[in-house]
This record gives structure tokens, C-alpha cells and sequence, in this order.
């Protein structure tokens, strides 16, 4: 079965950075268009970013300038650079498969926690 595990979140101070790791498995990685999402307590899920297996990006508005994402089709790991973190990124950050510009809910994974304060 396809798994997706999330790493590296944590604790940082605003302007800060982290880079979070998605390691896929039980897929053919390389053909599949990634997406990072994130949810904060209260809100519904939102989409971050988006990499096609080819490399063609996308992200939202409130993270452009800010976050980078990138894949490496070799160790079937998306990843997600953070950098200048605000108080408003805090949230569970997700991976999962984008299929016809959707995910697949019984993909989802535990996310990793991302709170950025003080």
C-alpha cells in the first residue's frame, strides 16, 4: 500500500527556516505530481505547493518568495524549504499524490507539526 511519511518539523522563532521531507513508498514516485498541504486548528486543509514529476511548480500566494518545492525522484522523497516562517505558517504539514489537480484522501500520512513563535 502506498505509505507517505513526513519529517521535519519542529519550533522555530519567525523569519525562521526548516525544510520538511516527504518519503514515499508502495507508488511508482517518479510519474506522480506531488503537493504539499497544511491545516491549521479551526481551518480546512489548504493547498501549499505542487511539483509535477517533470518538475513544473506551483504555490499559493501567502508562501511565494518564501518556500521552494523540490523532489528527488531517486530516494522518493519530496521536500519542502520554509524559509522566512511566519507566526500564520503554523499548522500540520502533509504530502500527498496529486491526481487531475486533486489528492487522495486515503493517502494522507501523520504530517509533521510546523509552529512558528516568539
Amino acid at each position: 500500500q502506498v505509505q507517505l511519511v513526513e519529517s521535519g518539523g519542529g519550533l522555530v522563532q519567525p523569519g525562521g527556516s526548516l525544510r520538511l521531507s516527504c518519503a514515499a513508498s508502495g507508488m511508482i514516485f517518479s510519474s506522480n505530481a506531488m503537493g504539499w498541504y497544511r491545516q491549521a486548528p479551526g481551518k480546512q486543509r489548504e493547498l501549499v505547493a505542487t511539483i509535477t514529476g517533470s518538475g513544473s511548480t506551483y504555490y499559493t500566494d501567502s508562501v511565494k518568495g518564501r518556500f521552494t518545492i523540490s523532489r528527488d525522484n531517486g530516494k522518493n522523497t519530496v521536500y519542502l524549504q520554509m524559509n522566512s516562517l511566519k507566526p500564520e505558517d503554523t499548522a500540520v504539514y502533509y504530502c500527498n499524490v496529486r491526481r487531475g489537480s486533486s489528492y487522495r484522501s486515503e493517502y494522507w500520512g501523520q504530517g509533521t507539526q510546523v509552529t512558528v513563535s516568539s
